[in-house]
């Protein structure tokens, strides 16, 4: 499938087509070929575009593939919400999947943990699990209700949303687990990425509000300019400041450490801006309606 000329040029913001509206593009990472990965969560696809000729290869794999992220050992893993299982899929293209030891669990997030394995959670169970790149599952219970997006903090310990726990979770990798409450009712955080600063930030999806949270637990709390921007994802961008999806607006938005706020318009308010990550430079990020959008960074 080759890709389709960009739809929409701003100067800041370019948008490329790279599926028709019903594949439901959804979350996206930078390989280890240097290529950009994303899924296609309505098509049971993971899809690849080129670094150079923005060639769009797609990888049929298991119902409902979610969050994708490069591995240790140089391949894709993402998880597969409907299918309940874990994904493997190689550069080349060789898919293998894996089941956690819980049926019917949901899994969502995924991230390459501190010990060389990868850990997910399980959204529907309320649970964490950790996989190894041999397929060795193993499972802990999540300090709180319905975990979400995970990542590794600077303090070698995963760290999770609990969207419906309106809280934090931190899990060592022996599997002890601590909450920490959010301050504002309603939260319902879902991304979380670890900062430059060596802090977790997130989102808060149900409040309008972007959270940092220190490894000690300390929360701190940023409101967007628009109450029902209802940012999604987060990620860590090239120029030190954390750069996130708003769902409900039809933007990206980027916060500097010291909680500074600026924002992108995407083509439509309606786009539904899901995951987002840096690559080749820039921000890019996945719209459901069927497009990857870039968004440049600027002194």
């Amino acid at each position: 499938m080759n890709e389709i000329n960009e739809s929409h040029d701003t100067g800041s913001v370019r948008e490329f087509t790279v599926s028709d509206a019903d594949a439901g593009p959804y979350a996206l990472t930078e390989g280890p070929d240097g290529a950009l990965w994303f899924t296609l969560v309505h098509r049971g696809a993971v899809a690849r575009r080129g670094p150079d000729d923005g060639l769009v290869t797609v990888h049929p794999v298991g119902d409902g593939p979610t969050v994708i992220t490069a591995g240790p050992d140089g391949a894709l893993w993402f998880t597969e919400y409907r299918a309940h299982r874990i994904g493997r899929l190689t550069p080349e293209g060789d898919y293998a999947s894996f089941a956690p030891r819980t049926p019917g669990g949901g899994p969502f997030g995924i991230t390459a943990g501190p010990d060389g394995a990868m850990w997910f959670t399980l959204s529907s169970a309320d649970r964490v699990g950790r996989v190894t790149v041999d397929g060795e599952v193993t499972e802990y219970p999540a300090p709180g209700a319905f975990p979400s997006a995970l990542t590794t903090g600077s303090d070698g310990a995963l760290w999770c949303t609990l969207n419906q726990g309106n809280a934090v979770g931190r899990l060592t990798t022996d599997g002890h687990g601590t909450a920490y409450p959010l301050p504002t009712e309603g939260a319902g955080p879902v991304g979380i990425a670890a900062g430059p600063d060596g802090a977790l930030w997130f989102t808060e999806i149900g409040a309008g509000r972007i959270g940092r949270i220190t490894v000690d637990g300390a929360v701190t709390e940023y409101p967007l300019p628009d109450p029902a921007a209802r940012p999604h994802a987060v990620t860590a961008g090239p120029d030190g400041a954390l750069w996130f999806t708003e769902w409900g607006g039809g933007r990206v938005g980027r916060i500097t450490v010291d909680g500074d706020i600026t924002s992108y318009a995407l083509s439509r308010t309606d786009c539904e801006p899901h995951g987002i990550t840096a690559h080749d430079g820039a921000l890019w990020c996945a719209l459901e309606t069927g497009s990857l959008a870039r968004i440049e960074v600027r002194p």
